[in-house]
């Protein structure tokens, strides 16, 4: 989570984004169902559940953007429209967003990659002559937009295990994981732990794009291994579940 400045109808001192990874997750007032939402190119829209299950209103304001989490509501260039853009949501109330593809051309052999926002502006609280430096917070929640054109090969579940591993070394020592996506999908991986001479090590992975290569540095220091060695690799599901998987990694020649 980190902190960033709040400009247009955001009138509350921090915005607290939080990136989610379990569905569904809570923070301030709103939920938001799922972790993340998947487009595919047929359908003529998706909709997002938003719901408030605490006991005061909040102004929610959502929006997309192209991979800059700093970019503000209407800055990023984006082939789609969501409605609504800004609403009340009272308590135990809910409400969907609906977000149409403009049909702007996408890439046709791999998923395109967006963000979505959804900022959750609680009430502002009464003033307090015992408490006149009172620090109020607004909830930014961010979450993955998979747009997934028709046609693609193999399946987004079948993608993690068509990843190929290599071991990473430098001076003799054993330093790093690199992950090759050779699929249409996005992978999006939480940690990689390799097994060396017996003992574990340990990355903390993350997302690998489509027809790309992503590195990853491991935790001790070993000596680098002559061979292949086994690895295990844990990834995030369509659904938003965790998910283990086993491989081997070569060395690098």
């Amino acid at each position: 989570m980190h902190g960033e400045p709040i400009t247009g109808v955001i009138r509350t001192a921090f915005v607290v984004t939080t990136f989610l990874a379990a569905a569904p997750y809570a923070a301030a007032g709103i939920v938001v169902d799922g972790t993340r939402v998947v487009y595919p190119a047929a359908k003529r829209e998706v909709t997002i559940q938003i719901r408030n299950p605490g006991v005061t209103p909040s102004l929610v304001q959502a929006w997309l953007d192209a991979g800059n989490p700093y970019a503000k509501p209407g800055e990023s260039k984006v082939p789609f429209v969501m409605t609504p853009p800004l609403f009340r949501l009272d308590p135990t109330k809910a409400q969907s967003l609906r977000l149409v593809y403009t049909h702007e051309p996408l890439p046709v052999d791999r998923e395109s990659l967006f963000w979505l926002n959804v900022l959750d502006i609680p009430p502002r609280a009464a003033p307090n002559p015992e408490l006149p430096n009172q620090l109020e917070l607004a909830f930014k929640h961010r979450m993955k937009v998979f747009f997934r054109p028709a046609g693609l090969t193999g399946s987004a579940a079948g993608a993690p295990a068509r990843l190929t591993w290599r071991l990473l070394s430098k001076d003799g020592r054993l330093v790093g994981i690199e992950a090759t996506n050779p699929t249409a999908y996005h992978v999006s991986l939480i940690q990689v732990t390799a097994t060396v001479s017996g003992h574990p090590v340990t990355a903390k992975a993350d997302m690998v794009d489509p027809f790309a290569s992503r590195s990853f540095d491991l935790s001790g220091s070993l000596s680098a291994p002559s061979g292949p060695v086994a690895v295990n690799y844990w990834f995030v599901n369509d659904y938003g579940g965790d998910v283990s998987g086993t491989a081997f990694a070569l060395s690098a020649p």
